[in-house]
């Protein structure tokens, strides 16, 4: 059939035909709002680069979480971050007695039944903002930061954390983490690897606000090349192999198409980390009148869910009423 008498506008004519055949918003127990954590008390320190965002201490940060759980919305994870001295394998990490390890149980008090995911990482904790101890050549060494990785993601399943989530893309990082928590009774602690994630020029609000960025060099021997999108693949389908619970694709809207071709080679749930140059973009063009915020917002959601995401890691989590209408 052939137009005239094939036409596809009636299928999209009127608000209510749309709703009949259009895909519903992914709901909000969906969305994971990652949050930054800090010391101290009565501290909100809005973040200039991500407007709606802030640095929280953990009082504060019980606070922020009674709109975002009133609406449903899935979990938190956490950054932390240490105001104290760094040293060069970022010992502050895994010291039980840190922001993220405090702030877990906090959360979990207030909110049982928000699951509470913490990044399991070392360059907001080095004094070099690497993520993890140098060799002598000054660049990452892979063996020793998997180990110091390990007693990370130890220390914060025993403060409660439901899900650890590496994020330093170490080889072998999921494994060892993986056996380390098994050895340490956590055998129930969920295992979400940040498992394709790209070496991004997206990072950058996150990277000021979580003052992460590298002394010197970059990430790119370590984080995957956007030129490579099969060994990218071969990233997830590695850290699959090594006993992954959740795979994640990072960043999320420049990578629609690893997100979809990872969703059809892969049986695990599948993460997307909307992160913070995708969310700052859309806030600065809708300052400049060059479009609708909520619009944007909701359709680059709806495009994820779409591309086959089953979590959304999005700083959008918060508006999400304001953005769904729901």
């Amino acid at each position: 059939m052939r137009f005239p008498e094939l036409r596809l506008r009636r299928l999209r004519r009127t608000p209510a035909i749309r709703r009949l055949f259009d895909a519903p918003p992914p709901p909000p127990a969906k969305f994971v709002w990652p949050v930054f954590v800090v010391e101290g008390e009565g501290r909100c320190e809005p973040i200039a680069a991500m407007p709606g965002q802030s640095r929280l201490s953990v009082d504060e940060l019980v606070r922020a979480l009674e709109p975002v759980a009133s609406q449903g919305i899935g979990g938190v994870l956490l950054f932390g971050q240490t105001e104290g001295e760094k040293d060069a394998g970022g010992s502050g990490a895994f010291d039980e007695r840190g922001v993220v390890q405090r702030a877990v149980p906090a959360i979990k008090r207030a909110f049982p039944d928000l699951v509470v995911m913490t990044d399991v990482c070392l360059c907001a904790y080095t004094a070099h903002g690497h993520c993890g101890p140098l060799d002598r050549q000054g660049q990452v060494d892979n063996d020793a930061a998997v180990g110091l990785l390990a007693r990370v993601a130890v220390s914060h399943a025993a403060a409660g954390a439901d899900v650890v989530a590496p994020s330093a893309m170490m080889d072998g990082q999921v494994q060892a983490i993986r056996a380390a928590l098994d050895e340490n009774a956590f055998d129930q602690t969920l295992l979400m690897a940040y498992s394709t994630k790209f070496a991004s020029s997206m990072y950058g609000p996150f990277r000021d606000a979580e003052n992460s960025a590298p002394s010197a060099g970059d990430r790119k021997g370590y984080q995957a090349s956007y030129g490579n999108l099969r060994a990218a693949l071969r990233e997830s389908d590695f850290d699959e192999d090594e006993g992954a619970d959740i795979l994640m694709v990072k960043p999320a809207l420049f990578y629609l198409d690893v997100l979809a071709r990872l969703r059809e080679r892969t049986e695990l749930p599948l993460a997307a980390y909307n992160v913070s140059g995708e969310y700052s973009m859309l806030i600065a063009a809708a300052e400049r009148g060059w479009g609708d915020l909520r619009a944007m917002a909701r359709e680059s959601l709806m495009a994820l869910d779409r591309a086959g995401a089953d979590l959304l890691l999005s700083y959008w989590a918060p508006r999400y009423r304001e953005i769904f209408g729901a």
